[in-house]
């Protein structure tokens, strides 16, 4: 006869257990997210010894919840970029606003499936409403429609899809896609993982302003067709990461129309200063984009992890991505309903439009428009304090909310260690954190301004902490 096994632990939490986790839980959240403004804007030292000691099998036994919450929060959160803190000026900041996290909870808790309409109706609108807004805002057709994804490299990679399909058809070996060398990397990486060879991305050069050159697009394309090859999709950047440079939308909507050319604009940084009457000029004719890349995990402030691609007509998207499957119910046929599984690479998928939509309606356009306003403001004010430092040189003038500058210095060699020295002690001070690039060998030091914790405290750490460091360097020869 058969052992009998002891019944299982049961994983159903009583009501009971579920208030004190999520109790527990915000007794460390409240406490970390008062810090932020005096926590260290990075943590390094050790983090390799770390990162050695948390290795572990599968374990066997649990242990407390609280237990979790104090390695978490103790040893575990510490270490790394303090990207949440209103001192985070590197990369392009991301934002982590906590009604995302609840919306998050609340999404997971309840688990629907919203890959296929009737598998969740009401959520599926709500994301269809929000990917509507989106589209609105840039003044793309009412035909537009998109996908919300995980981020920039995921809507980058369904546009590459959908202008191949589009464009080229099944055959695409002869293919060719034009962008700047400051595009994103992504675009590189989703041309390759879409099937293209490294030969069929064109990199074309970029003007003083750091921005795509027209006149050197327009000979590249001649170049190709008279080399037989077919050019197929011109990429654009508004907001681009080394520089915040928006290339000039208008010429080259025009020129990918006369050339028939698929037209995506990359506005994982930059789209949502659309809100703003600025920034809608900024990005003048980014409205003829055949696709468009938003990240609301940068200019609406949630959480990493929500991207979002927008196509002019959403029939090319569906074109592109739809795979039918027995076990998979009928296609939606209202155009009205959209099945999220037919428009991208996912099927399962977890309800990302609630982190998205939650803060919209609590806040509204008015309230993301406010906080995009101030950072074009600090943004401006911090050029203009620091172009004012003799030792400094500005580079590239903020289009939006990104610029770089350098310290003088009569040699390449000598401005790249500087500025590069710069770096690291403007870090070591702590008060803010900045990056820098280097393009075609120089080595530039950006600021960019895109947390929705950073003010003018901020800004006049920035400064003070900049201009005190480059005049005690020159004090030190």
């Amino acid at each position: 006869m058969p052992r009998r096994r002891p019944p299982p632990e049961s994983l159903e939490l009583s009501e009971t257990e579920m208030r004190d986790m999520v109790a527990a839980a915000m007794d460390r959240i409240v406490p970390f997210l008062a810090e932020l403004p005096t926590a260290p804007q990075h943590r390094m030292d050790g983090a390799q010894k770390l990162a050695r000691a948390l290795r572990e099998p599968l374990p066997e036994g649990g242990v407390s919840f609280r237990r979790v919450l104090g390695q978490l929060f103790e040893r575990v959160i510490p270490f790394g970029l303090n990207t949440a803190g209103p001192g985070y000026l590197a990369y392009i900041p991301g934002g982590g606003l906590f009604h995302a996290a609840v919306a998050d909870l609340i999404a997971d808790a309840t688990n629907r499936y919203v890959g296929i309409w009737q598998a969740a109706p009401g959520l599926v609108q709500l994301e269809t409403n929000v990917i509507r807004w989106f589209a609105d805002m840039l003044g793309l057709p009412a035909a537009a429609g998109g996908l919300l994804t995980t981020g920039g490299s995921l809507a980058n990679l369904a546009a590459v899809v959908a202008a191949r399909h589009d464009r080229l058809g099944e055959r695409f070996d002869d293919g060719v896609i034009y962008t700047s060398t400051l595009v994103h990397h992504s675009i590189v990486k989703a041309a390759r993982v879409a099937g293209f060879r490294a030969d069929q991305v064109r990199a074309l050069p970029v003007d003083a302003r750091f921005r795509l050159d027209a006149t050197a697009l327009a000979a590249a394309i001649t170049e190709d067709r008279a080399a037989g090859r077919r050019p197929a999709m011109l990429v654009a950047s508004a907001g681009t990461t080394a520089t915040g440079a928006v290339d000039p939308l208008p010429a080259l909507a025009d020129l990918a129309a006369a050339e028939g050319l698929w037209f995506h604009v990359d506005a994982a940084y930059g789209g949502f200063f659309a809100l703003t009457a600025r920034g809608k000029a900024t990005l003048a004719g980014i409205e003829r984009a055949d696709s468009v890349t938003l990240d609301p995990h940068k200019g609406l402030f949630l959480p990493y992890g929500t991207g979002c691609v927008l196509v002019r007509d959403l029939a090319t998207l569906r074109a592109a991505h739809r795979v039918g499957a027995a076990y998979l119910p009928t296609a939606e046929a209202d155009p009205d309903f959209w099945d999220f599984a037919d428009l991208g690479p996912e099927l399962s998928r977890d309800f990302r439009g609630l982190r998205v939509w939650l803060p919209l309606k609590m806040h509204g356009a008015a309230g993301f428009r406010a906080a995009l306003d101030e950072k074009l403001d600090l943004a401006a004010e911090a050029c203009a304090r620091l172009s004012a430092v003799p030792e400094l040189e500005l580079v590239a003038a903020p289009d939006l909310s990104l610029f770089a500058f350098r310290v003088r210095a009569a040699t390449r060699e000598e401005r790249n260690r500087r500025t590069r020295r710069l770096a690291t002690r403007v870090g070591q001070v702590g008060h803010v954190l900045l990056t820098g690039v280097d393009i075609d060998g120089d080595w530039l030091l950006r600021v960019c301004v895109l947390s929705f914790r950073t003010h003018r405290a901020q800004i006049d750490h920035l400064v003070a902490d900049v201009q005190a460091i480059v005049r005690e360097s020159d004090a030190a020869g």
